[in-house]
């Protein structure tokens, strides 16, 4: 099952370093199954930056098909990927596009961060566009329960050539 990603823009009074507080608005990604989920789980995760009052402006399902996080990296770049088929019947490369966002610090770093991305990809691929993304932080959906049961399957199944390939999986 795929992911859907929401974007939610939230505005709130944030308390800058030297002490005045200034009303703030921005960006962020996060795992959910419907609109309504995606209006709780926001609200919920912005009560660990504050403690005043979240206003939600605009909640949006994103375009984005993966999301790629890599370490000691500050910013998220949305880059597009032009999937490159041959279409049997005419003959003619066929371009599909996807966007998936990745982290990086500047732009040649999202443009290696997504050919490291892109490395399982059978097909021929090209990145005809990388932007930085206003989105702030990514919140994955992840349950408790689903995560110790993907904990126990692995450790019971250790010996096998498929539980190591599952300890070497990075689950996005």
């Amino acid at each position: 099952m795929s992911a859907t990603w929401y974007e939610c823009k939230v505005k709130y009074r944030r308390t800058h370093e030297t002490g005045e507080q200034k009303l703030t608005t921005e960006t962020y990604l996060l795992d959910a199954i419907s609109f309504t989920e995606a209006e709780t789980r926001i609200k919920e995760e912005m009560a660990a930056y504050t403690s005043e009052e979240v206003l939600i402006t605009n909640i949006k399902v994103s375009n984005l098909s993966e999301v790629h996080p890599f370490e000691n990296s500050d910013r998220w770049f949305k880059s597009k990927v032009s999937l490159i088929a041959l279409d049997e019947n005419s003959g003619k490369e066929k371009k599909t596009n996807v966007y998936i966002l990745v982290q990086a610090n500047d732009v040649k770093e999202a443009f290696d961060n997504t050919t490291q991305a892109m490395d399982n990809t059978m097909g021929d691929y090209s990145i005809p566009a990388i932007t930085e993304s206003p989105i702030v932080d990514v919140f994955p959906y992840f349950s408790g329960e689903k995560e110790k049961s993907e904990n126990l399957n692995t450790t019971e199944s250790s010996g096998t050539p498929e539980a190591k390939v599952l300890e070497k999986t990075e689950f996005v």
